[in-house]
């Protein structure tokens, strides 16, 4: 997606390691916060210009992922 040259909006706002949007139900990885990032939002580079906020939920809890947020 981005050599395509779509943006990865989380990445506009947030850089580093440790923010993931999947945890596995095994070995209590989401309160260790062991997990992977497979949730994304991409955006084309003319719109990123226009995202004021993209977020990851990890609070919000309900299922093995958590949402995604983005204000354009």
């Amino acid at each position: 997606m981005i050599d395509a040259g779509f943006v990865d909006t989380f990445r506009i706002f947030t850089k580093g390691s440790g923010y993931y949007t999947w945890w596995s139900h095994f070995a209590n990885a989401r309160s260790r916060n062991v997990g992977w990032r497979i949730d994304y939002v991409f955006v084309s580079s003319a719109l990123a210009k226009k995202v004021k906020k993209a977020e990851i939920l990890p609070s919000v809890l309900g299922s093995d992922h958590c949402p995604v947020l983005i204000e354009i």
